[in-house]
């Protein structure tokens, strides 16, 4: 009975033991490859696997992706345990990696890209930017007083909210705030068939507008919005293509979050007249003005990791910059690196920076680093980072690694960069196939 017993125990904690030792190696194998990579053509990148149990790498395509100077093979090619791997590749395209623990036991999936060895240049320039919305973005809802001092909702009910967008009324497309404004006085108080979207629906209301005892005209008693202006920095544009990036980050409505939809948009050269420092719990900001009639693009795209377009023909001989090959998350390194900015509107600086933190396995988001401003010239002129300087191309060892997005309220000296490539990866996408 002891030895029965015995065994249990055995058996018990040598479960135990390899079920830790499976767990351990899952994680280590989430740490030590991320779920995305974006390769350059023809150069090697190496990553340290610290597995504990033999691992196979499968691709869903064969004849694009190398592992350790070998092509992956249709069966897998095996790697042994805490084994380093070197992947590289001759020629562009995407492949899915199937990684298995002892060719058996799914460990994880990994998405790469290969992208051309490009070269993009590197501006740092501040922009106008000006964007009329795909449709009329509802901001808030208010009641209107009718003649009779009664006050009402007229959309109450409606199903329509703050961040939808307002796209037809009686199947008449909406393109801006003057035309909304007409069929609504226009009915008279009858009904209007109101067509609406957000992120993940569409649907239609029925609303009965209100005549007001303000201003004797009608209202369905909505806050609306159909553009916006602001000032950024352009991070890149492509010689070759004219393609260019900008900001980092999206283009929000301030009262409501919601990511704009582009129906049209440009930026412009622009004019700093002054820095608001930014403190502790108090973002700064570059103060400038748009300069009229010198239009440098068209904005095709405006995505949660900045805005894409089109340079106009000779916009480039007003922009400056340097031609920078690209360098992907694997290059980067935490330590010194550099930010190129225009804060005065005269000339573009190099400012020395410190990345701190860089996020392995996120490749998507705007917050793929996080950094610190070191060079005294700027702490003195704005006290870090501050709004408008989001889009300020990353400097390290040489190549154009990310660009600053975001600022951290309580630290304006630190704030949070993306990586070039994702920015890369999105205008490919989003752009060169409109």
């Amino acid at each position: 009975m002891r030895k029965l017993t015995t065994l249990r125990k055995i058996i018990v904690v040598f479960t135990i033991t390899v079920s830790a030792m499976i767990c351990a190696a899952y994680i280590i194998i989430m740490l030590s490859i991320p779920g995305e990579m974006v390769l350059i053509e023809g150069e090697e990148y190496f990553y340290k696997i610290n597995n504990i149990f033999p691992v196979s790498i499968k691709a869903d395509t064969e004849g694009i992706l190398k592992l350790n100077g070998r092509q992956i093979e249709a069966n897998g090619n095996n790697i042994g345990i805490s084994k380093p791997v070197l992947f590289s590749s001759d020629k562009g395209g995407s492949v899915r990696l199937n990684l298995k623990f002892f060719g058996l036991l799914p460990a994880k999936t990994v998405q790469v890209d290969i992208v051309s060895n490009k070269q993009v240049t590197a501006c740092g320039n501040t922009i106008g930017v000006r964007l009329n919305l795909d449709g009329i973005l509802v901001i808030g809802i208010s009641d209107v007083e009718n003649s009779s001092g009664q006050k009402m909702i007229p959309v109450k009910n409606s199903g329509i909210k703050p961040g939808y967008i307002i796209t037809k009324i009686n199947d008449k497309i909406m393109n801006s705030i003057p035309e909304l404004v007409d069929e609504i006085e226009s009915s008279k108080g009858g009904p209007l068939r109101i067509g609406y979207k957000n992120e993940n629906d569409t649907g239609e209301a029925t609303v009965y507008p209100v005549l007001s005892s303000d201003d004797k005209k009608y209202h369905i008693g909505l806050w609306v919005r159909d553009s916006t202006a602001g000032i950024g920095t352009l991070t890149f544009y492509d010689d070759s293509t004219g393609i260019f990036g900008a900001l980092g980050h999206g283009i929000t409505d301030i009262d409501t979050g919601t990511l704009m939809s582009v129906a049209s948009g440009e930026i412009l050269e622009s004019s700093i007249l002054g820095v608001k420092m930014g403190r502790s719990g108090e973002p700064g900001e570059l103060k400038g003005i748009f300069t009229e009639g010198t239009r440098l693009g068209e904005i095709k795209l405006n995505s949660e990791i900045g805005i894409y377009g089109k340079l106009e023909s000779k916009a480039a001989e007003r922009i400056s910059g340097r031609v920078y090959p690209v360098g992907v998350r694997a290059d980067i390194q935490e330590g010194s690196a550099t930010i190129l900015s225009n804060i005065d509107g005269k000339k573009i600086e190099e400012y020395s920076i410190e990345i701190q933190k860089i996020s392995r396995q996120n490749l998507n988001g705007s917050k793929g680093m996080i950094i610190k401003i070191t060079d005294k010239r700027l702490l003195d002129a704005t006290g870090g980072i501050v709004q408008g300087m989001s889009g300020s191309p990353i400097i390290q060892n040489n190549k154009l690694i990310g660009a600053v997005t975001h600022v951290l309220v309580n630290d304006p000296t630190r704030g949070y960069g993306i990586f070039i490539e994702a920015m890369l990866k999105n205008y490919d996408n989003g752009i060169s196939r409109k």
